[in-house]
């Protein structure tokens, strides 16, 4: 028998639970992390066309994809990169338009390219590995996965647990959203520590601004859903298995 206190507390830290892993999936699978705003592009830059044609064709380099976003309000997140272009691109002469229609284009990441290795940039030639940022990123990639993946394992023990008529499996749950909540943070301070360091190598134009996405704040809400969700899971194993104790005790006296 659960007391009214416990199952509330399941029943409040699994609406949690369930929030935190909607926000976080959102947020993984779209490209609104980091975002850069620019001036409007000169009436007459024929460039433009071939940095469009390049950025979504061509192979990806991450110099030259970083400043195409810097011309083009581009944005990035963990699997897409995105840059604003014409509705229709196959018009060569879109530019000269007063006020073309147009659209986000966005190109995904490989997983080749997600565990490439990154470079620091000195000027137009001179370029050296990066490990760290080169951690950063695979990290940036890899954590939130676990997260889910730590998430859906506490959901097959929960379900379990049910089955088995069992409270004990509950504790197990609690430490497994308290790990995905901690992958949570770590997604999130390794992507801001992988910009910071970018910016510090190849800083943006000046008139080019660059600003945290609402991707990016999904990811960081989810976290204290998460931890929040993981207390009650701990706190209702802890005290049922106290009161159980007790009345065990109570029934021997």
């Amino acid at each position: 028998m659960v007391d009214n206190r416990y199952a509330t507390a399941l029943v409040i830290g699994s609406v949690l639970s369930l929030l935190a892993t909607v926000y976080l999936s959102v947020a993984v699978g779209t490209p609104h992390w980091y975002q850069y705003s620019c001036p409007p592009v000169k009436r007459g830059d024929s460039n433009v066309s071939e940095l469009i044609k390049e950025f979504i064709h061509g192979e990806f380099d991450e110099k030259t994809s970083r400043e195409t976003m810097f011309r083009l309000n581009g944005t990035l997140g963990l699997w897409w990169r995105c840059i604003w272009v014409p509705t229709l691109p196959s018009e060569s002469h879109w530019f000269k338009e007063p006020n073309p229609k147009m659209e986000t284009q966005c190109v995904s990441f490989t997983l080749p390219q997600q565990f490439s290795l990154k470079y620091k940039y000195f000027g137009n030639h001179s370029i050296e590995e990066d490990l760290l940022r080169t951690y950063l990123w695979r990290c940036q990639f890899l954590l939130p996965l676990v997260s889910l993946a730590l998430v859906f394992l506490g959901v097959l023990v929960g379900v379990c647990a049910c089955l088995c008529r069992s409270f004990t499996p509950t504790l197990g749950v609690g430490v497994l959203h308290l790990l995905a909540g901690l992958c949570t943070l770590g997604t999130v301070c390794c992507f801001l520590a992988g910009v910071d360091l970018l910016r510090q190598y190849s800083p943006p134009p000046e008139g080019v601004e660059g600003s945290l996405g609402w991707s990016l704040y999904l990811a960081l809400i989810s976290f204290p859903l998460q931890m929040m969700a993981a207390a009650l899971f701990l706190w209702a194993a802890r005290s049922h298995r106290q009161n159980y104790t007790r009345m065990t005790a109570y029934r021997v006296a």
